[in-house]
């Protein structure tokens, strides 16, 4: 199995804005801009299916595998051959907040679809993780305004 994480932390936002936004899966693509969209029909539960489609991609379903509220939720993406999952986390770290994203990917076809695709997801990463950030952001002004 290969396994690449990547983490910021960043204080002046609560577990509880950062969940709000990553559960909010019908505007993921106001904050990832690589997006076309993501939607889920329901709750955000384990055994929900999101359907994912990048720009330029297939429309993809991904299977939340487990939840737990405002601290962690991890996705399943099925390829032909390989599985990947990917964990989201929230740490508290004193007055701050740690973002944490691992990707792990395994099976036979693994190393294909790294270089297909989950390089390119890991590269992404610091930029997602400051956009989510900026997301959070946005969305505490607006609620403020109204």
């Amino acid at each position: 199995m290969w396994q690449q994480s990547y983490s910021q932390t960043v204080g002046g936002i609560s577990a509880a804005e950062l969940w709000a936004v990553w559960t909010d899966v019908n505007q993921w693509h106001t904050w990832q801009p690589d997006l076309e969209s993501a939607t889920l029909d329901g709750a955000f539960t384990a055994g929900a299916v999101l359907r994912f489609k990048p720009k330029g991609g297939p429309l993809i379903p991904i299977t939340l595998t487990q939840v737990e509220p405002e601290r962690l939720f991890v996705d399943l993406t099925k390829f032909p051959g390989a599985k990947m999952l990917d964990d989201h986390e929230i740490i508290p770290r004193g007055e701050s907040l740690e973002i944490k994203t691992t990707i792990r990917l395994s099976g036979p076809l693994a190393w294909l679809w790294r270089r297909l695709v989950v390089n390119d997801i890991v590269k992404g990463l610091p930029a997602q993780t400051d956009q989510l950030i900026a997301r959070v952001h946005r969305v505490r002004e607006q609620r403020s305004i109204a």
